[in-house]
């Protein structure tokens, strides 16, 4: 996962502390961003339609991807790069980091979870006349939603700097948040810093970038770079970065 500069760099100013995006990211992401920005342009391996495209016929869905430069043990510099949720339909690529819990298991939990989720809602839109027994319907099936929902929170183990883990309920609890909001966890910038800490690399600065077209909801633009998002990530960070 970790990619050296095609560029020499010695040139650059190295942080000493961890420098996060906020208007403008640090140099050394700039220039990583650069290279994986060329990287997603050329590649077509993907299978995943960002909307800069007219003739792919697959839905359109812009993705925040993310750069980390990192030192390692040796003293090398270079970067990591990582994405948000699943591009193309998968969340594990050789040239990103992988995601903190691999939710796309062959024969997981999430799957079995999901396939009862189906045959309860197909069976809601069976029951149109029996009202007493629709509303029991729904019930189970809210119940059976948050528990797996809840199930899928407990897979996640944050680590910090200090190579303490905390489960990702337990972080949301603490910051006062009833239970984490859903996709808590698979941010870009989460699962670079996770593959960091895991791997004994020391990370510098990290910078986050949209790629592709813009949700209807949203006002992000193709490749500008945006500060992590406060929802989900913020109580993240102030556990990982402790």
């Amino acid at each position: 996962m970790f990619t050296l500069f095609k560029v020499d760099i010695e040139q650059f100013q190295i942080p000493e502390v961890l420098s996060l995006t906020t208007d403008i990211p640090h140099e050394l992401c700039l220039l990583a961003a650069k290279e994986l920005k060329q990287h997603l342009s050329q590649n077509q391996f993907f299978n995943h339609n960002f909307g800069l495209k007219e003739e792919n016929d697959l839905a359109i869905i812009g993705k925040m991807f993310g750069v980390l430069i990192v030192k390692l043990t040796t003293g090398n510099l270079g970067y990591l790069s990582g994405f948000s949720g699943k591009l193309g339909g998968k969340n594990t690529y050789t040239e990103f980091v992988p995601p903190v819990f691999d939710l796309l298991t062959e024969g997981s939990f999430l799957n079995a979870g999901m396939q009862k989720l189906n045959r309860m809602n197909e069976e809601i839109k069976a029951t149109k006349l029996d009202h007493n027994k629709l509303k029991e319907l729904k019930a189970v099936r809210r119940i059976h939603s948050t528990t797996l929902q809840n199930k899928i929170f407990d897979q996640y183990h944050l680590l910090n700097q200090a190579g303490m883990s905390k489960s990702l309920r337990g972080i949301f609890s603490n910051a006062g948040y009833k239970n984490p909001p859903a996709g808590a966890g698979e941010c870009a910038g989460i699962k670079l810093l996770q593959y960091a800490f895991l791997h004994n690399m020391k990370p510098l600065a990290l910078a986050e970038f949209w790629w592709g077209q813009s949700p209807k909801s949203a006002t992000w633009k193709h490749g500008q770079f945006y500060p992590c998002c406060k929802e989900k990530c913020e109580p993240i960070l102030q556990h990982m970065l402790t």
